[in-house]
């Protein structure tokens, strides 16, 4: 990787070695495997819970007589927590370790999770009950992305990120996939609030299992990582020169647009589904296209060596989009799933492309650097939740969604491509690594 020229290092006989290079300790493989296997269950139940509203949308609306536009509402109110919580998140995960933040926030929106049924049935309004329930949801959850990638820059080789990011994208698709799967034979025979106490009460099990086996003990004796390295140790000056630089902004906001275009996707096509196809069997469209992602994931694993972050980048925001333009005339029902399954495969390219690009830009900040992303991201993705919802009640056409999202993640792309590179620019907060 290119650092620049000597001319930009710093006198090391001026500096106190220790402090300009504080020591980041890697975990150790044996103890890697195991965070890796149950951060990937993690992420696989974070999207059964976080989906578990999209798949109920349908039955949950002819309970409770809510509109197109009031759906949108109840599902865009996650998005409105998501965003508050970002920044925080990636700050607090660089400064007392990613792990023991995921912790906490697994169990608190487990636990809501759990609760969603028995808070509709509070003498409140259900459209304010569920878009509060979906709020916290958003406010707790907002925080795992930034705190993993806080982990993979603090803990994880370098070598070694790309296929912890690849397999966490694995976990949300292969979540989306359980919840659309198991979830919607659930529904069927036992309503919804079955998907619901399913999924927190999975959640619940995984953070026991978690504090049990891997984080005993250490709850209690909270130390500050690398505090020279974080993002605490960044000056305003630093941040604001940071952002000053071209590949930086096209990484935020390439992520912007693609999280705000998956985010409406994830949310409004079991939707497309049940109303463009309503005799269709819905597990069909709820498992195809996930299963699809995951073999798509497995796949870009042994190709990330291969292909150039740019390139991934391309397929997965614009070799995607083509297959949703598809999706914007009539269409059988097995045509729209092979379309909606092509575009879904495709997107998980992103998590080896921009998704990795904030830890080789910015390794030392990457927790609240990557906060900031989602954050943009989330906000984005509650404008366009609910923009989706009201051109679909309005026109009763969803080429229009559709084509707002290929031409969302079209602009995206090009900025991406012009401006997007993987050189370091955070390189006063260089530190050395050893393992253990």
């Amino acid at each position: 990787m290119d650092y620049g020229s000597c001319s930009s290092l710093p006198n090391f006989n001026a500096l106190n070695y220790a402090e300009y290079w504080p020591v980041r300790n890697y975990i150790a493989r044996p103890l890697a495997q195991k965070w890796t296997v149950m951060l990937f269950l993690g992420t696989c139940l974070l999207y059964c819970a976080r989906m578990a509203m999209p798949i109920c949308a349908v039955n949950m609306a002819t309970t409770f007589g809510w509109s197109k536009t009031q759906s949108g509402v109840v599902m865009g109110g996650f998005f409105w927590g998501y965003c508050f919580t970002q920044v925080l998140g990636g700050h607090v995960s660089d400064r007392i370790g990613g792990e023991r933040v995921l912790l906490l926030a697994t169990t608190s929106w487990a636990s809501i999770t759990a609760c969603t049924p028995l808070l509709a049935q509070l003498g409140i309004s259900s459209l304010t009950s569920m878009t509060v329930a979906r709020f916290l949801m958003g406010l707790l959850q907002g925080v795992h992305y930034p705190s993993l990638a806080s982990l993979c820059s603090q803990r994880v080789d370098e070598g070694e990120r790309g296929f912890l990011m690849s397999t966490m994208g694995s976990g949300s698709y292969m979540g989306t996939l359980m919840v659309g799967g198991l979830g919607s034979v659930m529904l069927e025979r036992y309503g919804w609030e079955s998907v619901f106490y399913g999924a927190g009460l999975l959640s619940g099990l995984w953070s026991l299992t978690v504090w049990r086996f891997l984080l005993r003990g250490q709850m209690n004796t909270i130390q500050v990582l690398s505090s020279h390295g974080s993002s605490s140790g960044l000056s305003k000056k630093h941040w604001l020169k940071m952002f000053k630089q071209p590949s930086v902004c096209a990484m935020v906001f390439a992520h912007l647009c693609f999280s705000s275009t998956c985010y409406t996707l994830m949310s409004w096509l079991p939707t497309f589904f049940k109303d463009t196809y309503p005799h269709a069997k819905g597990w069909m469209c709820n498992v195809i296209p996930w299963l699809v992602a995951i073999a798509s994931m497995i796949s870009l694993n042994k190709l990330i060596g291969v292909f150039l972050s740019l390139l991934i980048q391309f397929m997965s925001m614009g070799v995607s989009s083509v297959f949703l333009l598809l999706l914007c005339r009539p269409l059988s029902f097995p045509s729209a799933v092979i379309f909606v399954s092509a575009a879904v495969g495709l997107a998980t390219f992103n998590s080896s492309g921009v998704s990795v690009n904030v830890q080789d830009l910015a390794p030392s900040c990457a927790g609240a650097l990557f906060g900031f992303m989602n954050m943009c991201g989330a906000f984005t993705g509650l404008v366009l939740v609910y923009v989706s919802g009201y051109l679909i009640e309005v026109t009763a056409s969803w080429g229009y969604v559709f084509s707002l999202i290929t031409m969302v993640n079209t602009m995206g792309l090009g900025v991406f491509l012009m401006f997007g590179e993987a050189n370091r620019v955070d390189l006063w907060n260089l530190s050395q690594v050893t393992r253990v």
